[in-house]
């Protein structure tokens, strides 16, 4: 069954995290959660399409998993906090994942947030519905006349 849209899945850059994607994630999730135990981080590495076969996943979920398509993932419903999981199985930091989900080095991802993270110009919307509205060029006659008082 297809994922209801929501007003909110027209923000650029994000999949929000709601219980219509947790319910959809669930297999992903549980698989990466599962990854806390040591016997599981090794039985995955040893063989990484058969342990998948464990746990309720899409063919475009495992497909994901296996690619570590992380942001394709979130949009198939895992969890930020948990597929980081099978990045630190990977030995990858918060700070590698972050950099390949947004298409930048790590050292230009620290940056920018330290910076202040993305700027919210060009990242309101997808659509461009949500663009500032522009300046009013012309002034009313009572700020005029305002002005002019001394």
């Amino acid at each position: 069954m297809a994922r209801k849209a929501q007003d909110y899945d027209d923000i650029p850059g994000t999949f929000v995290f709601d219980a219509e994607r947790s319910r959809e994630g669930y297999g992903i999730n549980m698989f990466c959660m599962s990854l806390m135990k040591d016997e599981n981080r090794k039985a995955f590495k040893a063989n990484e399409a058969e342990y998948l076969k464990k746990f309720p996943l899409t063919p475009a979920q495992a497909d994901a998993i296996l690619k570590r398509d992380y942001n394709r993932m979130l949009e198939l419903g895992g969890n930020i906090y948990f597929t980081a999981k099978l990045g630190a199985t990977d030995g990858h930091s918060f700070r590698h994942l972050a950099a390949v989900m947004t298409g930048s080095t790590q050292d230009d991802y620290a940056k920018m947030m330290l910076d202040g993270g993305r700027s919210v110009e060009g990242n309101r919307s997808r659509s461009g519905k949500d663009k500032p509205a522009g300046k009013t060029k012309s002034k009313s006659k009572t700020s005029k006349s305002r002005s002019k008082r001394g």
